[in-house]
């Protein structure tokens, strides 16, 4: 089972960024299918999933940040400073999963679902029409 099924309305049409988009789609249904394991398979299936997406995300967002950088993106600051508020929330989930504070997986999921969505669907959807209108394809 799936928490996220990847939609045509998401894409951007600048291929790298799109693959981009579902890997990490693709590493939120892992971690969301983690949690639906059971506490030790899904404690142990969560640490190893939620390195692979953080250091996917950072991956990710750097390539779109020098992209946006290259083109002159007028609103880069604002958009890397949703990457790194991410990041942030991320890190201290982790940290709160590894010192055994109140940390709920599932929900955890939903929150990679829903911030990725809404970022795709909004922020770079904005940039993807601006680089459209540079000529990037």
């Amino acid at each position: 089972m799936n928490l996220i099924e990847w939609e045509s309305k998401y894409c951007l049409k600048i291929k790298e960024i799109d693959e981009q988009h579902k890997k990490l789609i693709n590493l939120a249904n892992k971690l969301f299918n983690a949690c639906t394991q059971g506490k030790d398979i899904a404690e142990e299936e969560f640490k190893n999933a939620i390195k692979e997406a953080v250091d996917y995300a950072k991956s990710h967002f750097k390539f779109e940040e020098e992209l946006l950088s290259k083109y002159n993106y007028p609103e880069i600051n604002e958009h890397r400073k949703e990457h790194e508020d991410f990041i942030k929330k991320i890190i201290l989930e982790i940290k709160n999963f590894e010192t055994g504070k109140k940390f709920v997986p599932n929900n955890f999921a939903r929150f990679l679902r829903d911030w990725t969505l809404e970022h795709i669907a909004i922020s770079d959807k904005k940039f993807s029409f601006f680089l459209k209108s540079k000529g990037l394809q």
